[in-house]
């Protein structure tokens, strides 16, 4: 056979043995085929002092140092619990400008939460992960998985409610989602960080049970379950020691018991002493407040308490470099899983399929709380003019709010979503209030006359079929935003006196709240109609638009209770002690009774149940079917029952199945949840849901013990479409 071109031939034969020469001499650590821990051990000792040193704090605002000399890539990091954050400096928080990092702002993860939906959590944390993927980030941080404890944490919206097991859940998924693409999320605030209000010092202090009962086990989830990649420290001090490097949380619960084999990051700003931070777990301390912040000189991050100081204490032998080392394995351990892993793709940036997926968790985020007489759906052409009330109707709400604020390629207003919906020429608007713009951490007064604003809004108010009012908070310093907690309970802007006033003149108005906490509802008796919308991201006028007109069917449940008023509220009956403190240390006196554990437990109505939520359908709930009624304490219990749509319309209900134990040796709840379920439904349509309770879940922390405990009892598993609508129950028997 005559070769065509036997040059090419050669050429080929060349590149094969070159390349099989050359693989003999790639180092180990370079080399994906070797196993990760392998790669790792023979890096590590390649790596001279400074190498390391350089690896474990910030080199940037958002980037931790790589090893150039070695081929070990750098990290980059990006705020994001809810979309890619816009580019910042590399010395300060001033954002960048440049002209490519806008994003798709997904809703916020209280409506994630919402609709107790974990592919959905997948779906949503599968799309960020590939937006941060396309800007070359390498750690997501996020999400956030603190628990709901007081309507007054002015970062609540950033979490996923007030229920251990629901927050579980739904993190695991996101986090399952993002690393699929080979960037790691990063689960926050480790740990208790539940008020902005002195958030830099305030200290925590409470029960062994309440830690690991409620504050805990979503963080467990996420490092056991969801194999998270890196977790992020808190600001707060938990009995006495600074979270960020708190030897009880990371040293002894999160790396020796859940056997964690990621990084801890620190909060920015979160460390405070160099002894504790190498000693107590840190593992890259980031954004700590030096007067180099400054500075574009060589040194401007080495004033960290992990850099310049420490490196000379260990040249000097006052501290051993082995105390670094495995600090230095788990960030080798971080890269080679995200930023040196070949297999990455190229991930994408504000798609068709992110979008839908922002639309699809806002839709079924959305809670129906109110519907007399059908008020919703307004069904088009039904009305001729609907006039619209309300700020947050044309507001951008992916502004303010602190570290979640988005640079969004688009973001559809209510207002503008309702206009397409209905036709502009049948939509009237009027601000009825304002606000003023979103700033962090700081109070700027509005610059709207509110007389006028509200005289407007009831002259319009008076000739009209029907009003759609939204409202709600925002993201402004006080209300929905980092570094400070809410100052009231109420609307603010006088929103309460507001939708009083039109009231009185026009009765047929629906409240549409957009807020990532619960609110007082002075007016709730006179109103017909409240629907709960959350921070809903970039397609937040569709999604709105499509419930509002009955397109698509609402099926969101709340993922923490509304209190009729604050003092009902667990953590705030027991006054300033237990929140907010004395400004150096609270007492969580409520214990394990958190949220619905509380209501229920101390026999307090609340405004609206967790895990509750209408729809336009309606469901019915048959029998528990159960195959046997004893169990051992290793055993799962396997329940179905049928859900079947006997209403007009499709719609889906999430089931939930909570467990009461009869004769507990130390007080419990009145019930918790411990499974859930969501199901979509055509009308006439029945199906039966199934799920599998371990029955280890029951068990509780025993403080003397130090160990968890499923006691010999009879237990009660509630079926129930909310924490206060049991459908039916069966008693089962634990030897």
């Amino acid at each position: 056979m005559k070769l065509k071109n036997p040059h090419v031939f050669l050429i080929v034969i060349y590149c094969l043995l070159y390349r099989t020469v050359c693989a003999q001499h790639i180092p180990i650590y370079l080399d994906e085929n070797f196993p990760l821990e392998s790669r790792v051990e023979d890096a590590l000792p390649k790596m001279t002092l400074e190498e390391k040193v350089a690896m474990i704090h910030a080199q940037a605002m958002f980037s931790s140092a790589g090893v150039p000399r070695l081929g070990i890539h750098e990290l980059w990091m990006t705020d994001g619990p809810h979309g890619i954050r816009a580019e910042l400096n590399w010395n300060n928080f001033d954002y960048a400008k440049w002209t490519n990092d806008e994003c798709t702002a997904f809703p916020a993860l209280t409506c994630l939460a919402a609709t107790f939906n974990p592919e959905l959590a997948y779906q949503y944390g599968k799309a960020i992960g590939e937006e941060a993927l396309y800007r070359k980030k390498d750690v997501v941080l996020g999400p956030g998985v603190n628990i709901y404890r007081t309507p007054l944490n002015g970062r609540n919206f950033e979490y996923m409610g007030e229920d251990p097991f629901l927050t579980s859940k739904m993190a695991v998924s996101y986090i399952q989602g993002v690393q699929l693409n080979g960037v790691a999320a990063c689960v926050k605030h480790y740990a208790l960080n539940n008020q902005e209000q002195w958030r830099q010092h305030i200290n925590v202090e409470l029960s062994d049970r309440a830690l690991h009962e409620i504050y805990l086990p979503a963080f467990k989830a996420c490092v056991l379950e969801g194999n998270v990649w890196s977790v992020m420290g808190s600001y707060n001090k938990i009995r006495g020691q600074y979270g960020c490097h708190n030897n009880l949380l990371i040293n002894e619960i999160l790396k020796k018991y859940w056997n964690f084999d990621g990084v801890v990051i620190s909060d920015w700003g979160g460390v405070h002493d160099a002894n504790e931070a190498v000693y107590n777990g840190l593992d890259i301390e980031m954004g700590t407040w030096t007067d180099g912040l400054k500075s574009n000189g060589k040194s401007t991050f080495d004033n960290y308490y992990m850099a310049a100081t420490l490196f000379d204490k260990i040249k000097k032998g006052e501290i051993p470099e082995s105390a670094i080392d495995n600090k230095v394995r788990r960030i080798l351990r971080l890269i080679f899983r995200t930023s040196m892993n070949s297999q990455r793709k190229f991930g994408s940036l504000v798609s068709e399929e992110h979008i839908n997926i922002a639309r699809k968790i806002g839709e079924e985020g959305i809670v129906l709380l109110k519907n007399d007489k059908d008020f919703f759906p307004v069904e088009k052409g039904k009305y001729k003019k609907i006039l619209v009330i309300g700020e947050n109707a044309t507001k951008p709400l992916t502004l303010g709010g602190g570290s979640s604020e988005l640079k969004v390629k688009e973001e559809i207003s209510p207002l503008d979503g309702l206009k397409k919906k209905y036709g502009e020429e049948n939509i009237d608007y009027t601000m009825g209030y304002g606000s003023g713009p979103s700033v962090y951490a700081k109070e700027v007064a509005s610059p709207y006359n509110a007389d006028s604003l509200h005289r407007k809004a009831l002259q319009m108010a008076k000739d009209v079929e029907i009003i759609l009012f939204i409202g709600g908070l925002n993201k402004n310093h006080h209300q929905d935003c980092e570094a400070g907690d809410r100052l009231s309970y109420d609307l603010p802007f006088e929103q309460n006196k507001l939708i009083s006033d039109i009231l009185r003149i026009n009765k047929n108005v629906g409240i549409v709240l957009i807020s990532g906490n619960a609110v007082a509802m002075p007016w709730i008796k006179e109103v017909p109609a409240v629907m709960q919308a959350w921070y809903l991201g970039s397609e937040s006028g569709t999604a709105l638009a499509n419930i509002i007109s009955g397109d698509t069917n609402p099926s969101g449940k709340l993922p923490f209770s509304f209190p009729v008023k604050l003092k009902d509220n667990g953590a705030l009956f027991f006054g300033e002690s237990s929140y907010p403190g004395d400004n150096v240390n609270q007492y969580y006196k409520e214990d394990i009774l958190v949220g619905y554990r509380w209501y229920d437990t101390k026999k307090i109505k609340p405004l609206f149940a967790f895990g509750y939520g209408l729809s336009y359908t309606k469901f019915e709930y048959g029998k528990i079917d159960i195959v046997k009624k004893n169990f051992s304490k290793d055993e799962t219990i396997e329940l179905k029952i049928p859900i079947s749509n006997i209403g007009e319309r499709d719609g889906a209900e999430t089931v939930q199945f909570y467990v009461t134990q009869s004769k507990p040796s130390v007080l419990r709840p009145e019930k918790e949840l411990k499974a859930f379920k969501k199901i979509f439904l055509k009308t006439g349509e029945t199906k039966y849901i199934e799920v599998v309770i371990p029955v280890s879940s029951f068990a509780f922390y025993d403080e003397q013990k130090q160990s968890w405990i499923v006691e010999e009892d009879k237990y009660i598993i509630h079926c129930a479409s909310s924490a206060n609508d049991i459908k039916n129950s069966v008693s089962i028997f634990v030897k």
